[in-house]
């Protein structure tokens, strides 16, 4: 039997939002952790408060309106570093008994993505981005839902400390839009599906 849809108790959930970044207040606000920032505004808007325990992760569960009614969400920030997101992942879908990969909504940082861009994706490469890689190998697919944050590629060597560096100020207020507008593209592929959400975000505007 896979990994899907087993252990847990009670009522299997809907949908599992991660949102990938490294913990500690060394990385908040920096590029790497824009995923995180839209876990914190999709709990604030749902009167949510994340918080840690088993898992290796920080949780809230809450409730999206959906197609046909509320949906049980469960809004989740790892608390182990990028390269090991998928331990905690693996864990939580297996506690909150996620049926399948599509049931996963992951936000994350997007080098190939210039800043203040957005794209909603279904499966595909994981272009090098480690946390994307890490849920690969526990989950054993990567057929998770992807909510694409642009941070634009980085300068001639400045390599990795380019995302984990803090964001000049007016590149953040641009991240910052982009952040709401990728807690609206989760709320609304739960309301409507991902392919309303792919011809609403992936267009250039």
């Amino acid at each position: 039997m896979g990994l899907f849809g087993r252990v847990g108790k009670g009522d299997p959930f809907d949908w599992l939002v991660v949102g990938l970044g490294n913990p500690g207040p060394k990385y908040v606000g920096t590029r790497h952790n824009v995923g995180e920032d839209a876990i914190k505004v999709l709990a604030e808007r749902t009167g949510s408060t994340l918080k840690g325990g088993r898992d290796n992760a920080l949780l809230a569960e809450t409730r999206l309106r959906g197609a046909d009614g509320d949906e049980r969400v469960v809004l989740a920030f790892p608390i182990t570093y990028m390269n090991q997101s998928g331990q905690a992942v693996g864990a939580l879908v297996r506690r909150f008994r996620i049926a399948t990969a599509e049931q996963i909504i992951v936000v994350h940082d997007e080098l190939d993505l210039s800043p203040g861009e957005l794209k909603v994706k279904v499966g595909g490469g994981l272009a090098g981005h480690n946390g994307l890689r890490s849920m690969k190998q526990h989950l054993h697919t990567q057929d998770f839902i992807r909510v694409r944050i642009g941070v634009g590629k980085p300068p001639s060597g400045a390599g990795k400390n380019y995302v984990l560096s803090k964001v000049p100020k007016r590149e953040r207020e641009l991240l910052d839009v982009t952040i709401a507008d990728a807690a609206d593209a989760v709320e609304m592929i739960v309301s409507d599906g991902v392919d309303a959400a792919m011809q609403r975000y992936n267009v250039k505007r």
